[in-house]
């Protein structure tokens, strides 16, 4: 490739932990040095889900030694707001980090980032949907750069059996902007020794995404979006609602089986009976009523934790985060602090009461670990699993399935009106398990309590937000006028020996 330019090629990579990104530089100095030309690199650590990625800086003075006369670059050793070239990001809000940091510019960067997300701990952590909008972020990736590369390398790179870094290293091949050209970094990567073949199908597939020779965005978009085929009773449902609800049907079924995703579609029918087809104030109401109904039937106990451990795809995943190969031993270890609460969650009703009782004060939590690479960890996640066929009696179960009842009685009295909607969207207050759960159910009775007591869409709507502000429901007690009930626990000390 002939460049005419005398400044360096300035480039900043950013990715998270186990994903390749120090290899990435590393293919990049090492291309760089083949060629002749006069290479520097930094590194800055970071934590992604708090501070950010680990950059790693790279500048390539792109005219080889031999043509210097005995003269050397001055390379700068961190990168400056609008002289990059290229930055390239692993994961869609790491771009967006780049974008509001100022380093991506309109004149000159190429952006080159994955649109697949790792949630940071605030999204995670916020009591509603905490998530960042994507759409905004990519929108900004277009808008504010010379040229944006934006698909999912994620999923690119798990088709072809490699890891991210190497679909990066080849979108940014294919993007025009290296000094080098296509058959240099592959023999950069070759050179490494390490995963080669996997490494440089990887990188085939992000240099050809980013090229369009194949539109492999386009298929795998396409392969990504495509829909199941929706269930025969959900079809009988207004189309707005499909999506939605098949979603809910799946989550359900896995959660139990197919008789409760039954319960599940009866109670959706139930409240269209009070929602004209066309009405559609009254549709989003049952939409957003059927989304935080699903996520509530699938409520989590250990019952659920113990599934979601041992299924495989989980276990294929913890294997690909630690780079384990086909057939290499790893070894896991699950800490667990069972609750007096998820004690009790999976006895029956009156065996849990006198449990409850007679722990009363006592505040007791024992924290466990579980060997799970082990046959005797292992089978003891499965025992736990498999449970599920009495899940029907018990104690969690019961009091899920009524309080689901109560919200959705309101849920289908304030049908067709605005207020459903409002109600509806308070099914959101519940999630989690333990505390977490409690607070939920607190903050959900008393906005329902306030909806008995003639309380408008605005009042439930205000309430809502509040509840999901603070955890401590001070801003609810505020916005109802009332305080929200909070047990006091007092847990006895034992005499000192």
């Amino acid at each position: 490739m002939t460049h005419t330019m005398t400044r360096p090629v300035c480039i900043l990579v950013g990715a998270m932990g186990g994903e390749g990104g120090g290899v990435l530089a590393d293919w990049l100095i090492d291309a760089a040095t083949h060629a002749g030309y006069p290479v520097q690199s930094t590194s800055v650590p970071g934590v992604a889900q708090r501070t950010g990625s680990t950059t790693y800086y790279v500048e390539i003075f792109p005219e080889p030694r031999s043509a210097l006369g005995g003269r050397e670059p001055v390379l700068s050793l961190t990168p400056s707001p609008g002289q990059l070239d290229i930055v390239a990001a692993s994961e869609l809000v790491e771009a967006g980090r780049a974008i509001q940091n100022g380093f991506v510019d309109p004149a000159r960067t190429t952006l080159v980032a994955s649109t697949h997300r790792e949630y940071a701990v605030s999204e995670k952590s916020a009591m509603g949907d905490g998530r960042f909008d994507s759409a905004r972020i990519i929108d900004a990736a277009t808008q504010r750069s010379r040229r944006a590369i934006v698909f999912d390398m994620r999923a690119l790179a798990l088709q072809h059996g490699t890891i991210i870094n190497t679909v990066m290293f080849g979108a940014m091949a294919g993007a025009g902007v290296l000094p080098f050209d296509r058959a240099a970094c592959e023999e950069a990567i070759r050179r490494s020794g390490k995963a080669v073949e996997a490494s440089l199908r990887g990188f085939a597939a992000g240099f050809e995404a980013a090229e369009g020779r194949r539109l492999a965005t386009e298929k795998l978009d396409t392969a990504v979006r495509a829909k199941p085929g929706v269930p025969p009773r959900v079809a009988r449902l207004p189309e707005a609602l499909h999506e939605v609800v098949s979603a809910g049907v799946a989550l359900t079924t896995e959660f139990q089986d197919e008789r409760y995703a039954g319960l599940y579609l009866d109670r959706i029918e139930r409240l269209m009976q009070r929602a004209a087809p066309g009405d559609e104030p009254a549709l989003g109401a049952v939409r957003e009523a059927a989304r935080y109904l699903a996520l509530w039937m699938a409520y989590e106990d250990v019952i659920r934790v113990a599934h979601l451990k041992t299924r495989r795809e989980r276990l294929d995943r913890v294997r690909r985060e630690v780079g384990a190969q086909s057939g290499e031993p790893i070894h896991m270890t699950e800490y667990l602090k069972p609750g007096l609460d998820e004690m009790a969650s999976v006895l029956p009703p009156r065996l849990a009461a006198w449990l409850r009782r007679r722990a009363a004060g006592q505040g007791w939590h024992r924290g466990m670990t579980i060997r799970t690479d082990t046959i005797k960890g292992f089978l003891m996640l499965c025992g736990l699993r498999s449970l599920r066929p009495l899940r029907r009696h018990m104690s969690r179960y019961i009091e899920e399935q009524q309080g689901i009842e109560t919200w959705l009685a309101a849920v289908e009295a304030a049908l067709p009106g605005p207020l459903a909607l409002e109600i509806a969207l308070c099914g959101n207050l519940v999630k989690g398990y333990g505390e977490t759960s409690r607070r939920g159910h607190r903050n959900l009775d008393a906005i329902l309590k306030e909806v008995g007591a003639g309380a408008t869409a605005e009042t439930v709507r205000a309430a809502r937000v509040a509840a999901l502000a603070d955890p401590e429901g001070r801003q609810l007690s505020a916005a109802i006028g009332q305080p929200v009930v909070r047990p006091i626990q007092i847990v006895r000390r034992r005499p000192a020996r």
